[in-house]
């Protein structure tokens, strides 16, 4: 369904790390950006009952219903440039990007 990059489960984990009880990391798709949808990432600590729970790599990440139909395929990374540290999505599903690419379009 969804796949992590070695980069992206190290960043993950330095900021899991940081937070103060056990944490789910919680990936959205919502309307909005520049190019129509865009990728939420955030921790949490609960799971509503449409939400579907996918273990990678010892990380649980919750997905909602919806998003599910925008995310099949979905590579997360992440790098380093001179504008510092930002996860990075390679959705084969997208048919256009923005260029800070976040956020996309799917036909």
């Amino acid at each position: 369904m969804i796949h992590l990059s070695s980069a992206a489960i190290q960043e993950i984990e330095r900021l899991k790390a940081k937070q103060p009880t056990y944490i789910l990391f919680r990936l959205r798709v919502k309307s909005g950006g520049c190019a129509d949808l865009f990728y939420d990432l955030a921790f949490d600590t609960t799971v509503q009952s449409q939400d579907q729970v996918l273990e990678l790599h010892d990380i649980h990440v919750v997905i909602d219903s919806q998003s599910l139909n925008y995310i099949n395929g979905l590579l997360i990374d992440y790098s380093e440039d001179l504008m510092g540290g930002a996860f990075r999505f390679h959705n084969p599903q997208a048919i256009s990007t923005c260029s800070c690419g976040n956020s996309f379009s799917i036909g």
